[in-house]
């Protein structure tokens, strides 16, 4: 019989593609790839080597074929450039091939959108030149890079969750998250009157327009003269003519304010930001048969943090979460974790007396009995300052209480910001670094101040850089657990009728029959347990999920 434990991918116009299985070596030419890989997949389960699995998947999940593992070259391309400093180079597979061989690197194709109809796995979107053997250019591909990662151990996990995050950003677009069309338009009906067509304000905004222009005195003046509550120049040029200066129209600004417009404009604020980020045009554009399928991008952000292209599912406001509803017969199962970055920076930090505090699912409140008198908004704008370098206000002194109670947890992330402050790079718990400043930073923060202006814009610029590498050292390593949890739960769901259907930075869904909902609840926990053991090993702080069982995701907050 056959020993197969690795399975090198290069897709083929038309359904075909060409196979290495390893450690035999053996290539093969299929005329149907996605079906040999499904017969392989339920006989061996290797782990395949994959191009790109954003790429190649969902045609693969279109076919019915689901992957339990594999190795995307590209992610793990982009962790290990970033590991050395440079993340800017392109990480698509033609571009690794090309700098193996010191040949000119092709750039990263743009990504498939949504409403392309590709060529069936779309073969060399990477562009390859002329003359090159796909599979021979992935697999020694993928042999650099296990050589690379054995030289960063840290790295393989990360590698390994990232690349299974793939298959679960393309597992969760595939099912879609379930979306009640109806409710969101009666929503909408209720919130801001009747469907308009694009570009015409509902009735409530129009009536909240006309009420700021009464409010400025204006009703009746000149088109001109009109408040235009969606350009903050003519709201600004209204409050000015009423003997009011204001910086900004941002809605913290606007509450210092005691004018009578000020009401009408932050509630036409709340709505025009609803129906332009999730009104009418977004519930056609992004709907379909009952499901909301966003385009996850992994890594999408330099903490290791997900984005989206488009539909912004990371951004749903409140309001619309009663749209989300599970299939009759069905439930969302959700789950969170507890202020996951201060337990985070207490297992990094390996600070006894934090990782005490983190015992109860309220770290805060237990922070706040055991540093603050029991006031627990200080206790969360103290962690808030240590983890983001917050001074404003009363924070630096409710920090350096923190400093002396938890000193350990302050250093940790202290020194994170003097490495940033330095120029250097930092890294989170399984090896993700930071970027590295760019060129101006170093020549503005390097070269000899000339006046005090130049020397004081040099301070500014290595204190900003800090803070970004303060928060890094905990964000992406909140960022490794989570992604290591979502990994060891698409594990630990193989098999069930239950679907992931969301997951942002600290929070997963699954949508499964309601009969199985315990079940994944067990699931749940039993993977959060597991990404503490595999992140933070030595850690004896705890990590809990809160974990609710829902008809609708309105209710799990």
């Amino acid at each position: 019989m056959q020993v197969v434990q690795v399975v090198v991918v290069s897709p083929e116009a038309d359904g075909a593609g060409r196979v290495r299985v390893l450690p035999s070596g053996v290539d093969t030419s299929v005329p149907d790839l996605a079906s040999w890989m499904a017969a392989t997949e339920a006989e061996h389960a290797p782990r395949w080597v994959l191009p790109s699995a954003e790429a190649l998947y969902p045609d693969l999940l279109a076919a019915g074929v689901r992957l339990a593992r594999c190795h995307d070259l590209r992610l793990a391309e982009a962790i290990l450039l970033a590991h050395t400093g440079t993340p800017a180079r392109p990480r698509n597979l033609a571009a690794a091939w090309a700098r193996l061989r010191g040949l000119p690197e092709p750039d990263d194709p743009p990504p498939t959108t949504r409403d392309e109809q590709p060529t069936l796995f779309e073969p060399d979107r990477d562009r390859h030149p002329a003359g090159t053997d796909q599979l021979t250019a992935a697999t020694a591909v993928h042999d650099d890079q296990l050589r690379r990662l054995a030289q960063a151990p840290g790295l393989r996990l990360l590698v390994a969750a990232e690349s299974a995050g793939a298959l679960a950003a393309a597992e969760m677009r595939h099912h879609g998250l379930p979306w009640r069309a109806d409710v969101h338009d009666d929503l909408l009906t209720r919130l801001l009157g009747p469907r308009t067509p694009p570009g015409v304000r509902p009735a409530v905004l129009a009536g909240l327009a006309e009420e700021i222009t009464a409010a400025f005195g204006l009703t009746g003046a000149p088109e001109s003269r009109q408040v235009n509550p969606d350009n903050p120049a003519s709201v600004v040029r209204a409050f000015g003519r009423a003997g009011i200066d204001v910086a900004s129209t941002r809605a913290h600004v606007l509450r210092e304010i005691d004018h009578p417009a000020v009401e009408p404009l932050l509630r036409y604020k709340e709505l025009a930001r609803l129906w332009v980020a999730n009104g009418w045009t977004w519930l056609d554009s992004w709907v379909r048969e009952g499901r909301f399928r966003p385009e996850y991008v992994v890594g999408g952000v330099v903490s290791g943090r997900w984005a989206t292209r488009g539909g912004a599912a990371l951004q749903l406001p409140k309001a619309l979460r009663t749209a989300v509803r599970a299939d009759p017969g069905w439930s969302l199962v959700v789950a969170d974790a507890a202020q996951l970055e201060p337990r985070v920076l207490a297992a990094l930090s390996g600070d006894q007396g934090l990782a005490s505090v983190s015992t109860g699912v309220d770290l805060y409140a237990r922070l706040a009995a055991e540093a603050f008198d029991g006031d627990r908004d200080h206790a969360k704008i103290a962690m808030l300052s240590a983890m983001y370098g917050g001074t404003a206000g009363g924070a630096a002194a409710l920090l350096a209480t923190l400093r002396k109670r938890f000193p350990q947890a302050v250093d940790y992330v202290e020194r994170a910001a003097r490495a940033g402050e330095e120029g250097r790079m930092v890294r989170s718990r399984l090896g993700r670094t930071s970027p590295p400043p760019s060129e101006a930073w170093r020549n503005l923060t390097g070269a000899s101040a000339t006046d005090e202006g130049a020397e004081r814009r040099s301070r500014q610029a290595a204190r900003e850089w800090g803070r970004f590498t303060r928060n890094f050292v905990v964000q992406a390593s909140a960022s490794d657990w989570a992604l290591t949890l979502l990994a060891t739960l698409r594990r630990h769901l193989s098999g069930a009728r239950a679907h992931l259907v969301f997951f942002q930075h600290d929070e997963v869904m699954v949508h499964c029959p309601t009969a199985e909902a315990e079940a994944v609840t067990e699931a749940i926990t039993a993977a959060a347990e597991e990404a503490t053991t595999l992140v933070f090993p030595d850690t004896s702080v705890h990590f809990p999920l809160q974990v609710t069982t829902v008809t609708t995701y309105a209710d799990a907050k």
